[in-house]
């Protein structure tokens, strides 16, 4: 029996292309070699950071906040429109916001000040800040495998957990479990392309990066109720994400950071947190790249997150709850679309942001796909 499309991989990628072949009316059979979603989908902040992206993952992003919430009615989970609060502690990071907010005049983007952005953020000692108010965010351990329940209940959908593919041809899969036929094949494994297409990541330059991130709980009557929290991002994320990067104030935070803080950027932490929904902060995080995973994570480097996150919280220490590496695929760009034969397709977010793009990422390809075309990462 053949269907019409495989799906390689039960991540939010994986699972927003099977979304979007059911809603044209496609079979689909996802394979995932985990028995649930164990990967970097559920291993995130469940931010959707809309606003601070450009480009085409700008354009990727704002279809995916929309398929976020739309999921989030069918499937059952939890998706709050809470917007993200920017802190700023120096005045070069207030030029970021103020250049950001000229930028994307209309697009949501209002000045705080700092006490306005304490009071928001449940930060301590903000010099200003913005608010984001099209940002969203999920509990990503309780939506990606929602989203995955929800689809195999419906018509033409068939997953295969606990499997391997051992290989991608034109016209299917060989799997651990037996050959699948299928017209169109899309494989969405993250970081471990390099295992079914070494050359090709390795000519996309392909690395893996690694996380150290804690969820710990929240300071008594410091946040706003777990469910309308918004994100919270620092200067140090005006480092990372792209429209917030490219502002010309960026340079000095960098410049000022590197001489004051350098601990910081070799670590390259994005200093941020979200609430999760039972009230536990998730915070971080560290970057670390490279071909494998380091087994062995440095005490040290939580140590910094910890004390970094309660100085921005105005608090003395933080009780935690739980650790853990994530790890993600990382390349120059944001995405890798690639054709490698008749019928098929490897797809990924190389840049950390697949929560918040990779369902809109999913729709423009699978469209492609329908259209006869070679599918490509650029919406436009």
């Amino acid at each position: 029996m053949s269907v019409h499309l495989v799906v390689v991989g039960g991540g939010v990628v994986g699972l927003g292309h099977a979304v979007e072949a059911v809603a044209r009316g496609l079979t689909v059979t996802v394979v995932e070699r985990d028995d649930r979603p164990l990967g970097a989908s559920v291993r995130n902040f469940g931010h959707g950071c809309v606003t601070a992206q450009s480009d085409a993952a700008y354009a990727h992003a704002v279809a995916s906040r929309k398929r976020w919430l739309r999921l989030a009615r069918t499937a059952g989970f939890w998706a709050g429109e809470t917007g993200t609060v920017v802190v700023a502690r120096a005045d070069d990071e207030l030029d970021v916001l103020r250049s950001l907010a000229a930028e994307r005049a209309g697009d949501g983007v209002t000045l705080l000040t700092g006490a306005e952005t304490d009071a928001r953020a449940g930060t301590a000692g903000a010099r200003g800040g913005a608010y984001l108010a099209g940002d969203i965010r999920v509990d990503p351990r309780e939506a990606v495998p929602s989203i995955a329940r929800w689809l195999a209940e419906q018509p033409g959908v068939t997953f295969r957990w606990s499997t391997t593919v051992l290989g991608v041809e034109p016209g299917g899969v060989r799997t651990s479990r037996g050959d699948i036929a299928a017209d169109q094949v899309v494989v969405c494994v993250g970081h471990d392309v390099d295992q079914l297409f070494p050359q090709l990541a390795a000519d996309a330059g392909v690395r893996r990066c690694s996380l150290h991130m804690l969820r710990v709980a929240a300071p008594d009557g410091r946040l706003l109720d777990a469910v309308t929290a918004p994100a919270v991002l620092t200067g140090l994320s005006m480092l990372r994400y792209s429209a917030l990067a490219r502002q010309p104030a960026a340079a000095r935070v960098r410049e000022r950071l590197t001489s004051q803080r350098p601990e910081l950027l070799d670590l390259e932490v994005n200093l941020m947190f979200t609430q999760h929904p039972g009230g536990d902060l998730l915070i971080g995080d560290t970057h670390a790249y490279g071909a494998s995973v380091d087994p062995f994570a440095a005490e040290p480097v939580d140590q910094l997150i910890l004390e970094e996150t309660a100085r921005l919280l105005g608090v003395a220490s933080l009780r935690v709850q739980e650790r853990w590496r994530g790890v993600y695929a990382s390349a120059p760009g944001d995405f890798l679309v690639r054709h490698t034969a008749p019928g098929n397709t490897v797809v990924g977010v190389t840049t950390g942001i697949g929560m918040t793009t990779g369902l809109g990422l999913a729709a423009h390809v699978v469209d492609q796909l329908l259209a006869g075309r070679v599918p490509t990462a650029d919406p436009s």
